[in-house]
């Protein structure tokens, strides 16, 4: 029997890193679900089936927020609290019963049924959260129907070996199952970069691909398999030559992580002693432990919102805004902690906070706009803010700011608040720094004007670059005019550092350039000196940073700037850079 062909597929890397194993494939959805007539002396029978099935998954599921509280931290526990909250919710559970009882039905199909009508709910919906919030009612029915099935939880830790999963789906309970030594990197066939399951592969460090339709159909067990979770490729089939070239990349990949921690007490600065501050940009509190180990020097972004996804559609109180700031901003210490106020709507908030339907969510209420549009829900998140300040250097950041006026609109609203922890004798500071997100044209264009009333900026160039260039990043059509060396690019981001200097505040940058090290290198040559990045990249761009000349760098940014394309951009640094080895790099 002849080897089977290498394939090389190309999905959505939604969790860094590399990993070689073996498959293991998981079929997770259960099979077809037939409605077959229940007879009305059996019904009760029935109900009584579906609610043991309903007591054992809510004892499962209580099990598993208490393991994933324990291992991941809380915010992920609360994932399977929500999980738990939806089999306890009777508008869910009890049309089921109802569906059973007036239908006279078995159990699976009335799950089905009822998970169905909910999902036609959802239909239409643009909104990527409220998507995944759809899947988490479906991962709840799914579980339901395999217990009913009889089919047994196995823990996947139990199979050993370097295992690569390959799954049609994954539900987050399937991840917190994973045995950390054994699995070494997770596809699936569905998900995305915000789906819960996502999350938990990248706080536990393991590789993952996903999007990759009917890819369970091209592997069997025991087939190597190779998993680059950065490209967002996976190989199937590798052959000996491309299995020794991935696994002599990985080597060389845990050496350099190796010998990178070894600069977690150095200073980040030039060889002519300029220093650049290198930050980490955090979702989950349980990042600090990341941002110790490789020296970031504070936590350039904090985005807040994933707070109120993990609590939607309630809303957090003033206490658990507190309590996670304030930890932030001790573990941070003496480094600042920047917090940007929540930047949700559109995508990102459920819709029972704002009550409202977007078309164009991306260019709709998000952002600074629904922050001052619902005063009431900022206002909670603000007077925790300026309490927390007294724990740490936190500094507050706006996003989606595109007038002066929503700046000025935010001071008097700030005063406001600080005016009523006053009268209530609460303890705050009134001297918390106050920056604005550059993430829309309008912003960097009257950076000037901007930075006559803030404390420094901070430069997003995700939006930055996709609002400037008209060009979706995760939009496979255009994927390619999504260029952060764009000439427009770099003259935008000349424009505002030079405001911010004129006007003598700082200026950082927290996007995915910032990551890059070529582009880093080129960012400082610019003139930024806060840069802000994911904890693990920190001791790479820390090595490069401490090899490089700052008049070389600067001198490498003009010559970038006078170029007419992205593409000659990038080849002038790779000529100028290329040569630079990171600490830890050589042969296998």
């Amino acid at each position: 029997m002849s080897a089977a062909a290498m394939q090389v597929l190309r999905g959505l890397g939604v969790s860094g890193g590399v990993a070689v194993g073996r498959a293991v494939c998981i079929r997770t959805r259960v099979g077809e679900v037939y409605r077959f007539p229940i007879a009305e002396g059996d019904v009760e029978r029935e109900v009584a089936r579906f609610e043991e099935a309903l007591r054992r998954d809510q004892a499962e599921l209580g099990r598993l927020r208490r393991k994933a509280g324990a291992e991941l931290g809380e915010e992920l526990g609360a994932i399977f609290e929500a999980h738990l909250l939806m089999l306890q919710d009777p508008s869910l559970t009890g049309r089921i019963v109802e569906r059973i009882r007036g239908e006279r039905v078995n159990a699976e199909w009335a799950i089905q049924q009822t998970v169905e009508e909910t999902g036609e709910r959802f239909d239409g919906i643009e909104d990527e959260y409220l998507r995944e919030r759809q899947q988490d009612v479906r991962d709840v029915a799914r579980h339901l129907l395999r217990t009913l099935s009889g089919l047994s939880h196995h823990e996947l830790s139990e199979i050993g070996g370097d295992v690569v999963v390959v799954a049609d789906d994954l539900a987050p309970s399937d991840a917190v199952r994973l045995g950390r030594e054994a699995v070494v990197a997770l596809v699936t066939e569905t998900g995305s970069r915000t789906s819960h399951t996502a999350i938990i592969a990248h706080s536990l460090n393991i590789p993952m691909v996903a999007g990759l339709h009917g890819v369970t159909e091209l592997l069997t067990d025991e087939d190597p398999v190779v998993v680059d979770g950065d490209a967002g490729t996976v190989v199937l089939h590798p052959t000996a030559e491309v299995l020794s070239d991935y696994r002599r990349r990985r080597r060389a990949q845990q050496r350099r992580e190796r010998a990178m921690l070894a600069t977690r007490e150095l200073a980040a600065e030039t060889r002519c002693c300029i220093q650049v501050h290198l930050m980490a940009n955090i979702d989950l509190l349980e990042e600090i432990e990341d941002v110790l180990r490789f020296g970031a020097a504070g936590i350039g972004l904090y985005r807040s919102e994933f707070l109120y996804i993990e609590k939607s559609p309630e809303l957090p109180s003033e206490e658990e805004h507190l309590a996670i700031y304030r930890r932030l901003a001790e573990a941070a210490a003496p480094y600042p902690t920047i917090i940007r106020t929540y930047d949700l709507g559109g995508r990102k908030l459920a819709r029972e906070v704002m009550h409202t339907h977007e078309d164009n969510p991306v260019l709709g209420l998000r952002g600074i706009r629904l922050t001052m549009a619902r005063p009431d829900v900022f206002r909670t998140q603000l007077r925790a803010l300026f309490r927390a300040a007294c724990h740490g250097e936190v500094w507050v950041m706006l996003p989606m700011i595109s007038t002066l006026d929503e700046v000025r609109r935010f001071r008097r609203f700030a005063g406001d608040v600080m005016d009523e922890l006053e009268r209530e004798g609460v303890e705050f500071r009134r001297d918390v720094r106050l920056g604005v997100m550059i993430e829309v044209p309008a912003a960097a264009l009257i950076a000037d004007l901007l930075a006559r009333e803030v404390d420094f900026f901070s430069i997003g160039t995700n939006d930055l670059i996709q609002y400037s260039l008209a060009v979706d990043r995760n939009n496979e059509h255009v994927a390619d005019l999504y260029q952060p060396l764009h000439p427009a690019i770099l003259r935008m981001l000349r424009l505002v550092i030079d405001a911010a200097e004129a006007a003598g505040i700082e200026c950082g940058l927290c996007g995915e350039m910032a990551g890059d090290p070529r582009q880093a290198l080129l960012l400082v040559g610019l003139g930024l000196r806060r840069l802000s990045m994911s904890p693990r990249v920190v001791p790479e761009i820390k090595t490069r940073v401490r090899a490089s000349s700052l008049p070389d760098l600067e001198r490498l940014a003009e010559e970038c700037l006078g170029f007419a394309t992205a593409a000659e951009v990038e080849h002038h640094l790779e000529s100028a850079l290329g040569g630079l080895v990171t600490v830890g790099e050589g042969s296998a």
